[in-house]
């Protein structure tokens, strides 16, 4: 099928990020999950890749990627653009994506994912590496919104109005993750509706919820975007609130640490569905 084809049949649909331990499980029962997340440098060489081409004849894949540095100045590594890309023609997944940030410097790969002040000159920056991605993988990605635990004081653009530009340069899409909506906007006291609203005339193609965790750090409270519970009561609720504004997207349960059995992920999943299909319900008979 083709990329459109596979994007318009699954943007009602759930998925699930695809983990080592339950990939057993998937291959035996081939459970009805509506499609499948995988991280793409898991998957770059090795007999894992092999398994999933198997099961890609029974389910869509998105392919998510944590190591393109979108942020960096030099410039994005070639030779990782290239591997990404015999990936994503060996997968042939529905969505490409990576995150705002970066996480090499002078050749060197730091392991997280690392905020950006957001300057015009920052958005030059990742215009160029956006513009450089696309062009290499010979399609359109999707850009993550980060989670966010400090402001820059010299940010001249606050993080909405930043991906919106990013959008409108480049022809990027957004994956919006509301769960990083909600940790970051309690963390720097802003306000997550008005962020959703900046990004209201947004191309979204993807949407992400996970959990979070409540740590104490002497007098203030911070939120960590853990991915190791279930999705908390108000990122739900900002969700309802996305889909009001964007319509419907495919939507991703992130579950990375401390995974819980399957039925678990699926429990969440259909959650994330019964707020899809009343949201639908409910906009057919406003329509």
């Amino acid at each position: 099928m083709s990329e459109r084809t596979n994007s318009a049949e699954i943007a009602a649909r759930v998925g699930l990020g695809l983990r080592g331990p339950h990939f057993r499980h998937v291959e035996t029962t081939r459970p009805a999950v509506g499609w499948f997340e995988i991280h793409a440098e898991n998957y770059l060489s090795g007999p894992a890749l092999a398994r999933i081409e198997s099961l890609r004849r029974d389910y869509p894949f998105s392919v998510h990627g944590v190591g393109l540095s979108l942020g960096t100045a030099s410039g994005l590594d070639v030779e990782h653009l290239k591997r990404f890309r015999t990936l994503i023609e060996r997968v042939e997944p529905f969505l490409v994506s990576d995150h705002l940030s970066w996480s090499i410097a002078d050749g060197v790969y730091l392991g997280d994912l690392l905020p950006l002040p957001y300057t015009e000159e920052t958005l030059d920056i990742v215009t160029s590496n956006v513009d450089a991605a696309q062009d290499a993988l010979g399609r359109q990605i999707l850009v993550e919104n980060p989670s966010r635990y400090l402001h820059f004081r010299h940010s001249t653009i606050s993080e909405p109005e930043f991906l919106a530009e990013l959008a409108r340069r480049t022809g990027c899409g957004l994956l919006l993750d509301v769960n990083n909506v909600f940790v970051t906007c309690t963390n720097l006291d802003l306000d997550a509706l008005s962020y959703l609203d900046a990004l209201s005339e947004s191309p979204v193609g993807e949407i992400h919820l996970a959990g979070h965790s409540r740590v104490q750090r002497g007098n203030a409270a911070i939120l960590i975007d853990d991915h190791a519970s279930t999705v908390s009561s108000p990122v739900w609720q900002l969700y309802e609130r996305a889909l009001e504004r964007f319509g419907m997207a495919p939507t991703l349960i992130e579950w990375d640490k401390d995974l819980p059995p399957f039925d678990t992920l699926m429990s969440e999943a259909h959650a994330a569905e019964r707020i899809a299909r009343s949201w639908s319900d409910t906009n057919a008979r406003a329509a």
